[in-house]
């Protein structure tokens, strides 16, 4: 704890000051253009992933990338959802799972979760990804685990498209959904592509969307000496 104590110390003596009217600005309000919905786990850092600043990303996260069907029942989930677009207006929602996911060895295995009722609970919203891939192979395993963990981004994305101010938003054109996968280990991150039903290099997806931009990125890395 006394390393994140002294961290909150170097915020405010040292980056805070740097950022002082970016700070200033987002005082009295906030904009953000994407609504990053992803794992709670303690590897993922949404911020850094995606090189981005305070007031750009309003974030979501809980065990397994979750988002409940919409319902009559009020969760917390359902409700940053609903403010997000309604209240915030943001145009993108991005679903990111990553690799090596507790929350998806447990929907795999719930049996292994009686200690943890409400974890056991919760991930039930990730078993149409589990029977999706228990029907593809006739049986389900830890092997399985990578396949599982796509397969519940794709499904969480059709539970995002139950929520009616999302469900209105795509209809009138506002709202664009982004499935992605992290992998912890490599940098990589894959995303989900409906027509192909495939996931592919973040660079080859959106080629069409920022084409441009993408390019600009790629020649200022190879300049840097990156590759």
């Amino acid at each position: 704890m006394e390393h994140v104590i002294n961290g909150v110390a170097k915020f405010q003596k040292e980056v805070f000051p740097e950022k002082k009217a970016k700070f200033s600005e987002l005082a009295s309000g906030q904009s953000p253009e994407v609504l990053f919905i992803t794992c709670a786990d303690s590897r993922i850092d949404p911020n850094l992933v995606t090189q981005t600043e305070p007031g750009e990303l309003f974030i979501c996260r809980n065990a397994g990338n979750v988002v409940p069907p919409h319902s009559n029942h009020t969760g917390g989930i359902t409700a940053s959802i609903e403010f997000a677009v309604a209240a915030l207006g943001v145009s993108h929602i991005v679903v990111c799972g990553h690799t090596d996911c507790g929350a998806m060895k447990g929907a795999i295995a719930p049996e292994n979760l009686d200690t943890l009722p409400h974890v056991k609970e919760w991930l039930g919203h990730c078993r149409a990804a589990t029977e999706v891939v228990r029907g593809r192979h006739g049986s389900l395993c830890k092997d399985h685990l990578d396949e599982v963990t796509r397969e519940n981004v794709v499904q969480q994305l059709q539970h995002l498209r139950t929520h009616p101010s999302v469900a209105s938003g795509i209809a009138n054109g506002s709202i664009t959904l982004h499935g992605w996968l992290y992998n912890i280990g490599t940098g990589d991150v894959l995303c989900y592509d409906e027509q192909s039903k495939e996931f592919t290099a973040i660079s080859e997806r959106y080629r069409v969307m920022f084409g441009d931009q993408i390019a600009a990125a790629q020649a200022a890395g190879a300049s840097c000496g990156e590759v």
